[in-house]
């Protein structure tokens, strides 16, 4: 009993530079290793040394952050609405909640595996396959989809774990799903010779692991949701509740790959040179980019729960503390590989052409960089607080605006604009945030307090 009660002093009343510690460290940690789950598949398929396999699975991505996508639809709408009644003292309407979430995320994946078999073939082409990698391609979206199930219910349980705050649990399940892939990879691409189906039956398989933790964790140690299995009917207005938040997640994943097809169509005009230097820069980028994520995630369930139990002050000095350390990781990483740009970029590649247009995107990337966690900060407190309206359009301005924003750029500056069409992009979308969050800012002055030992200044003052 003591860790779970540990769990929820951590989001109610712990010093706050030792709750964003304790929430937010493990989940950096976790996305950190998250990083290597997603290259081991296309480790292991290398070594078959077999150019259509390789591209098979790099086609197949987009399934991934489709399944993914569904299951934050119920594990951030349904987590945060959890934390929300914890906050409330409501323990047995979260349960119910968190039923629903159980079971309505195993039947989205059964929902999205029979609508996805039925027009398996178009759905091939449409991820690009041509008649060299049309066979590998099919064959990999077959088991994702057969599988994906696994995958939809994996997230959206971990929203659950971690809506109590239960951060080293949800990281535990992150190092669970990755050491079964680094043991189902092997076995089933190598040994058994299953090639592009065994890659995706393990990463399935892993998924279905890293779950079965969670839903253990959940049903026989949570000190909140104990026994929500045992429940799934929910009132219409409750399922709005989760939809209107979660469904964020899910146009974040659809102008994530629209945008994504934008880029790579309008880069490779310029030639692979430009392809390849993209890609260094936003692998470079990745690093604070998770690292931030890693923070902001961890601390959803603290704003969740004193925004629903009336601490206002508290609230505030979680997001006044957020800001202070998401600007620390964003300033301090890119002040390091703006230094060392030129060895860093030659880790990647010895081609001068590469390196030499690489340098070029990472100064624009980087300079997005500084913007990129303060957006993510953003839509997670309007997600955490149920403002769905809020972060339906911060998900929508990031995918919608990128589109006539690489078409203007790219008409007008050519390659220039390509290069600078996300920073201007990321940009807008992060002051757009900033008045958004003021308005919310304003709302939370009507909240009233309870009183916080750390007491602080209104966060618009940060």
């Amino acid at each position: 009993m003591k860790q779970e009660l540990s769990n929820q002093y951590y989001l109610e009343s712990a010093p706050m530079k030792k709750a964003i510690f304790h929430l937010s460290v493990p989940m950096m940690i976790g996305m950190s290793v998250g990083t290597v789950y997603n290259v081991i598949n296309a480790y292991f398929i290398g070594l078959l040394h077999n150019t259509g396999m390789l591209t098979a699975i790099t086609l197949g991505l987009p399934i991934f952050t489709v399944l993914m996508a569904f299951g934050n639809v119920f594990g951030v709408g349904g987590g945060t609405f959890v934390t929300r009644l914890a906050g409330e003292k409501d323990t047995e309407k979260g349960k119910r909640i968190a039923g629903y979430t159980f079971y309505a995320s195993i039947i989205a994946g059964i929902v999205i595996a029979i609508l996805a078999l039925l027009a398996i073939n178009p759905l091939t082409r449409l991820l690009g396959a041509d008649a060299a990698t049309f066979d590998y391609t099919k064959t990999y979206a077959l088991t994702m989809f057969a599988g994906g199930f696994a995958i939809v219910l994996n997230f959206a349980l971990e929203q659950l774990v971690r809506a109590e705050g239960a951060s080293k649990e949800s990281m535990y399940g992150i190092f669970i799903s990755t050491a079964l892939s680094l043991i189902f990879d092997p076995l089933f691409i190598l040994i058994l010779g299953w090639h592009v189906a065994g890659a995706a039956l393990a990463m399935c398989l892993a998924n279905l692991g890293s779950a079965l933790y969670y839903l253990y964790y959940l049903e026989k140690r949570s000190q909140n949701l104990r026994g929500f299995l045992k429940h799934f009917r929910i009132s219409l207005q409750d399922k709005l509740e989760i939809y209107k938040v979660g469904i964020s997640e899910l146009l974040q994943c659809a102008f994530l790959i629209v945008t994504t097809l934008l880029l790579n169509n309008y880069s490779i005009q310029y030639g692979e040179n430009v392809v390849a230097g993209f890609g260094v820069a936003l692998r470079i980028v990745q690093i604070p980019e998770f690292l931030s994520m890693g923070l902001f995630l961890g601390l959803i369930p603290l704003f969740a729960f004193n925004y629903a139990s009336r601490n206002s002050a508290r609230l505030m000095s979680g997001i006044k503390y957020s800001f202070a350390y998401i600007a620390s990781i964003a300033v301090v990483f890119v002040s390091l590989v703006y230094v060392f740009r030129g060895p860093i970029l030659h880790l990647f590649s010895s081609d001068s052409s590469v390196i030499s247009m690489g340098t070029y995107i990472l100064a624009a990337m980087l300079i997005s960089a500084l913007f990129n966690g303060f957006t993510g900060l953003f839509m997670s407190i309007f997600q955490a607080t149920g403002q769905g309206a809020q972060a339906g359009i911060m998900a929508v301005t990031q995918g919608v605006l990128y589109i006539p924003v690489i078409i203007v750029l790219h008409y007008f500056f050519g390659l220039h604009g390509v290069i600078w069409s996300m920073t201007v992009t990321e940009v807008t979308t992060s002051l757009l945030g900033v008045i958004l969050f003021l308005g919310f800012n304003r709302k939370l002055g009507k909240l009233g307090s309870v009183d916080d030992p750390e007491g602080v200044a209104p966060v618009a003052s940060v």
